[in-house]
């Protein structure tokens, strides 16, 4: 069997192994998995698995061992492989088995052909996801990967895309139609067709998809192929994952790792000149597909590369400074979270210090902000999401550069996230909810798919005077049902399908938000520079890298840790509730209390506490206090503006 680092290069050839040695039994298939599983647990090794999301796909080697960071952003129907098929020498008439998992094409020898008719044949199936980038990915995230990968990787001379060299942030407008590639065994190239499946050339490789419409049949490569990413401007390769176990554990916006098997088969991009022979070739009754689905489902692999899953992990959050999983009891892990949790209060008092200066010296709406940044959804009671703190600062100077730079700095402390600027053209002709496109049978994404964790910043201070159409109203509303409800309602024309979402919603704006938010604080800047964009850029330039490391790690750690109240705590709260309604029965409401404890929730939290004392609660009702007072006194000042 291979060893070394054939792993990586030739991972194929541990596969066969593994079913030359075991045949039919499905055993084979476990041990396969378990191989690559103790390969990944040695040292550094997953540091040493190339990634498509750092290197280009013209530097991989087809069929190599890869990994993939990503979101699901549609998933597919099922799809039949042979999972085993039987070839005939034509001259010794020898029988021999083959595997056809982890492979788009399955490759004949020469003077082989397939046995149709063989008992020892199967036909299995396999999940595919058509997954992307993850949206609104950090800078930052993207370089703590890219200098922790020690893949050594060179331009690959096996096979070469269209492309010829470019990488995929280069190419805005590649030459979708891939050149015809050169047969490594000398011979006429050829098409033919054989029991409903396909194969061709010399040597002879048999697709083992049995859809014979989705491969063969003519596409519209003329015009540009769309990667469907829910946001603009994002760059990356879009990848078609096959899974083969437990797929029924992945949805649709989950984020995944992925180590698996590159599949850049030229035969898999359908070249213009062979398209007339071979869609002769199809019975016209079997190809239902239309050829929009086609072009959607078979895009050329050059351009969405195909990924064969052996191994996957759902990400709870893809912050490179923090283990991957945080709720593992491994020693690892409990030690680096201890660790820094015995540190947590100088980080949070020069956090917070940060947050001061960037917000113009207002302290107050610096807590907020930190409040904000930690909460999630850390559960729902029927409809109601609890735990989300969506926050508008209101009082932000109009036709300034305070906002954007305001973001800029949210992005460099938080993994993903995405600024919407609310003006009417925007609202009324961006796509916020993703839709079913029948004809194409794909999801169509929206600005609205975002996996969990997300930052999304809402700035209200760009809009004008204008009318919101039909399509801008709609937006609104699901700006507002996400707010709200923490949902996302996706347009499958003749019904809509509810997804759950946790996405941190933080909305800027120069009186009160047209948006409805759980907490609206005043901004009270205590200094305007005459430079906005010179005094942010000092303040980030000012904050060593270290300690902005720290401040990363401190906002995602504390979103993942254990709360809860105790029987006594509980007592309290309930009997200064009490209390307040019985001084003035105006002065608090249901709806109140639930923002104080939820304050109180993540002020426990962002102090490193897992459970809410008395002191704690204190605070969170002096805060509150502070902003409903800041409030009255800017409505007074500005009659019913707040």
């Amino acid at each position: 069997m291979p060893c070394g680092e054939d792993w990586l290069s030739h991972p194929l050839g541990i596969v066969q192994g593994f079913f030359a040695q075991n045949g039919v039994n499905p055993d084979w298939e476990k041990k396969v998995i378990e191989y690559f599983k103790e390969k990944l647990k040695e040292n550094n090794a997953p540091k040493w698995v190339p990634s498509l999301n750092e290197v280009p796909l013209h530097y991989l080697k087809p069929n190599s061992f890869v990994k993939f960071r990503c979101m699901i952003q549609d998933m597919f129907d099922p799809e039949f492989y042979m999972g085993v098929y039987e070839t005939v020498n034509q001259n010794t008439k020898a029988h021999v088995l083959h595997f056809g998992k982890y492979r788009d094409v399955a490759e004949c020898g020469p003077q082989q052909e397939l046995d149709l008719n063989s008992p020892r044949n199967t036909t299995l199936e396999r999940q595919t996801f058509y997954c992307v980038p993850v949206p609104g990915e950090s800078t930052w995230v993207k370089e703590a990967y890219v200098n922790a990968n020690q893949a050594r990787v060179s331009p690959s001379t096996s096979y070469t895309p269209s492309r010829h060299k470019r990488s995929y942030e280069d190419d805005d407008d590649m030459d979708l139609q891939p050149n015809k590639q050169k047969d490594q065994h000398a011979g006429a190239r050829q098409a033919g067709s054989v029991g409903g499946l396909q194969w061709c050339g010399e040597p002879k490789r048999l697709e083992t998809e049995a859809s014979t419409g989705q491969q063969l049949n003519s596409l519209n490569l003329s015009s540009p192929f769309d990667l469907n990413f829910p946001l603009p401007g994002e760059k990356g390769p879009a990848c078609l994952v096959k899974v083969y176990e437990d797929w029924d554990c992945f949805k649709v916006n989950d984020i995944l790792e992925l180590y698996g098997i590159l599949s850049v088969d030229p035969v898999l991009s359908i070249l213009n000149n062979d398209e007339r022979d071979a869609s002769a070739l199809l019975d016209p009754m079997e190809c239902t597909d239309t050829a929009e689905e086609q072009r959607v489902h078979s895009p050329p692999a050059s351009l969405v590369p195909r990924i064969h899953v052996i191994l996957a992990q759902k990400l709870q959050h893809i912050n490179p400074l923090l283990p991957a999983c945080l709720n593992k009891e491994e020693s690892k892990t409990c030690k680096f979270v201890s660790s820094f949790m015995s540190e947590l209060s100088p980080v949070r008092a020069e956090l917070l210090g940060f947050l001061t200066h960037a917000l113009l010296g207002d302290s107050l709406a610096a807590e907020y902000l930190i409040l904000h940044l930690i909460s999630t959804v850390y559960t729902r009671r029927d409809v109601l999401p609890l735990g989300k703190f969506t926050v508008n600062l209101s009082g932000c100077p109009r036709n300034s550069t305070f906002t954007e730079h305001l973001y800029r700095i949210i992005q460099h402390l938080v993994p993903a996230s995405f600024r919407l600027q609310m003006t009417i053209e925007n609202m009324n002709h961006l796509k916020f909810i993703p839709h079913k496109d029948y004809t194409a049978n794909r999801l169509v994404s929206g600005l609205l798919q975002l996996p969990s964790n997300t930052s999304l910043v809402i700035d209200e201070t760009l809009l004008e005077q204008g009318q919101l159409d039909t399509p801008g109203v709609h937006n609104v509303t699901a700006l507002s049902n996400l707010i709200t409800w923490q949902k996302v309602d996706y347009d499958f024309s003749y019904h809509q399908m509810e997804f759950p979402c946790n996405i941190n919603v933080f909305i800027t704006s120069e009186g009160r938000s047209l948006l409805p938010a759980d907490c609206q604080i005043h901004l009270q800047p205590q200094l305007i520079p005459p430079n906005m964009e010179e005094y942010m850029n000092s303040l980030l330039s000012a904050v060593l890298p270290s300690v902005l490391n720290k401040f990363r790690i401190y906002l995602t750690l504390l979103r993942f840790l254990e709360y809860s109240i105790s029987d006594e705590i509980t007592k309290v709260f309930e009997d200064d509730f009490v209390e307040m309604r019985k001084n003035d029965p105006q002065s608090i409401t249901a709806d109140d209390l639930h923002q104080l404890l939820v304050v109180a929730r993540c002020l426990s939290l962002s102090a490193g506490q897992t459970t809410l004392s008395r002191e704690r609660w204190l605070r969170a009702k002096q805060l509150e206090s502070l902003r409903r007072t800041r409030l009255q006194q800017q409505k007074c000042v500005n009659g019913n503006e707040l």
